[in-house]
């Protein structure tokens, strides 16, 4: 970072706080180069008397301010109310909820956070994460110690036992979307695959689960079902894929119990917390570059923060990178030392998907050597 910050000469605080942008600064110092945030938000310490969607507003009792509350998102702002080991951001008709601890420059951290590009709640996790001095020890003092994060409060209770394991390096993982497509590319010599069947009539879905399954099971290969988990417990599928969304509908319980193994999504440092809460078989990273494939809820990862992520959670979950990879792009995701990388289009719209396969696979083997 060069020693002319973004943060110089911004309205950054309301009301105007000249230590806590001497912190800020100082922590976005040795935070790295990171590109420019989409939105400059504004920490107001205090109620503005003109809310809008720029404006972060801290306050110290939900209930005290909840008529405010309410008003100020209906202006765009979104809300943080702190407390002793707490902080619970309200934005977008979204509350996010967090326990851990508040250090004295939490504030400050977080103005810095955001202007590395991260969303609220994920800038959030990570003022909560952040400890007073941490800019002092290492020219880089990103967090990467987990047991610092916060916890994400509220959520439904994970199953007892974690769920099945998975290996550590899942290799390449084609995303496929028909058991054609799953019989075809487990023959390629693929031992991690996904059937992605969203529409189809419910005998047809069983089907095409079904055949998946068999083909996974001739082929000695891994073979996890997108969304279905209901039909993946009936054909004894090796394991499920689901979305953030999932986990409040899906019986995990059922899932657990079955044996069959959990991959979750994850966009972002508060869903990661949100997915290690249920124990999963592994953790998917995404989306890295821009996909065509789904509509995505937020903005590409990246590298950068790719590297960070798997810093933060290697050798504690299994973890896959998704997301617009290509084979141009493959080495360079793999050389962040994620040891798993899903792709779509670059098996099903090849020219030739037995010779695009092999190429990707022998990615992976480079890297092991």
């Amino acid at each position: 970072m060069t020693d002319t910050l973004k943060l110089a000469g911004r309205d950054l605080f309301w009301p105007p706080a000249d230590e806590l942008m001497e912190a800020a600064e100082r922590i976005r110092a040795r935070l790295g180069d990171w590109p420019a945030s989409h939105v400059n938000w504004r920490i107001c310490l205090t109620s503005p008397d003109d809310a809008n969607g720029g404006d972060l507003i801290i306050v110290a009792d939900e209930q005290q301010h909840s008529e405010q509350i309410a008003r100020w998102q209906t202006q765009g702002a979104g809300v943080i109310e702190a407390a002793a080991g707490r902080a619970s951001l309200h934005l977008g008709g979204v509350r996010y909820r967090l326990e851990g601890q508040l250090a004295e420059d939490w504030i400050a951290a977080l103005a810095a956070f955001l202007d590395c590009g991260f969303d609220p709640h994920d800038a959030l996790v990570l003022a909560l994460a952040w400890r007073d001095g941490d800019e002092t020890k290492s020219d880089d003092a990103w967090p990467c110690d987990l047991s610092r994060f916060p916890r994400v409060a509220g959520l439904p209770d994970a199953p007892a036992q974690p769920f099945a394991a998975c290996p550590d390096a899942l290799g390449l993982y084609a995303v496929l979307p028909t058991a054609d497509w799953v019989e075809r590319v487990a023959g390629f010599g693929v031992k991690t695959l996904q059937l992605r069947r969203k529409t189809a009539e419910p005998d047809e879905l069983k089907q095409e689960i079904a055949r998946s399954v068999a083909a996974g099971r001739q082929h000695d290969a891994r073979v996890f079902i997108n969304d279905h988990w209901q039909a993946a417990i009936d054909a004894g599928a090796y394991g499920v894929h689901l979305g953030q969304e999932d986990v409040h509908t899906a019986d995990l319980h059922a899932l657990s119990k079955a044996g069959v193994r959990l991959g979750l999504s994850t966009h972002g440092y508060y869903e990661m917390l949100t997915a290690l809460h249920f124990r999963p078989s592994y953790i998917a990273l995404g989306a890295v570059f821009p996909t065509t494939t789904k509509v995505m809820p937020t903005a590409p990862q990246g590298l950068v923060r790719l590297v960070r992520y798997v810093k933060l959670l290697e050798g504690v979950v299994p973890l896959v990178a998704i997301g617009g990879i290509s084979g141009d792009v493959l080495p360079q995701v793999l050389a962040t030392g994620v040891k798993s990388a899903a792709v779509v289009r670059a098996i099903t719209q090849a020219a030739d998907p037995a010779i695009a396969t092999a190429a990707l696979q022998s990615e992976f083997l480079q890297e092991k050597v």
